[in-house]
């Protein structure tokens, strides 16, 4: 943990994205080795919390026959119901009891993919002061990848930390790591 406080420092943030039940072994929409991200990004969260780095934690929160579902034409099947198990947040990730919430995929009209994607985070974020973002969590090449590259756009410094990521394919992984890379991201080990 150590390593990790070093290297934080006081205008960063921690993003954690989507790290939820539907989405790790068991879920109704599970990424190989999900779960595997949650000791990773509560090593930075507990390092985050010692340093007083702040950290947001993005989830889906979909309404039923949302469409991104593929009962509405959506590429996926449906997952993170609001108020369901599935949409809950793993239960093994130690979220510090400070952590800001950020609520996404709720409109009815458009899925979003992106924690910045009419969430009002860039603005919390301007607001405190806060420069470089620390991003982990699933899946890497769809919500990880989209939030990074509107954090990019929006004018903040993204490290993403490669080991608190897991992608729905590994092409897909392949392919997200070089766009966040191509615009400005860098990766952290």
């Amino acid at each position: 943990m150590k390593d990790i406080a070093d290297r934080l420092q006081p205008r960063d943030a921690l993003i954690v994205v989507d790290v939820q039940n539907d989405f790790c072994p068991g879920g109704a929409l599970p990424i190989t080795g999900g779960d595997a991200v949650v000791p990773v990004l509560n090593a930075w969260m507990a390092a985050a919390a010692a340093r007083g780095v702040p950290v947001f934690a993005s989830r889906d929160w979909h309404p039923a026959g949302h469409i991104s579902f593929a009962e509405r034409g959506g590429p996926w099947p449906a997952h993170c119901l609001q108020d369901s198990a599935g949409a809950a947040f793993h239960p093994d990730l130690a979220l510090p009891p400070d952590t800001v919430i950020v609520t996404k995929g709720t409109r009815f009209d458009q899925d979003q993919n992106s924690a910045f994607e009419a969430t009002g985070l860039a603005i919390e974020l301007r607001a405190r002061d806060l420069r470089r973002l620390w991003v982990g969590g699933l899946a890497e090449d769809v919500c990880v990848c989209a939030t990074v590259l509107d954090a990019r756009r929006a004018g903040f410094e993204v490290r993403l930390i490669e080991a608190a990521t897991r992608p729905v394919t590994a092409e897909g992984g392949i392919a997200a790591r070089a766009e966040m890379a191509a615009a400005g991201a860098a990766m952290a080990a």
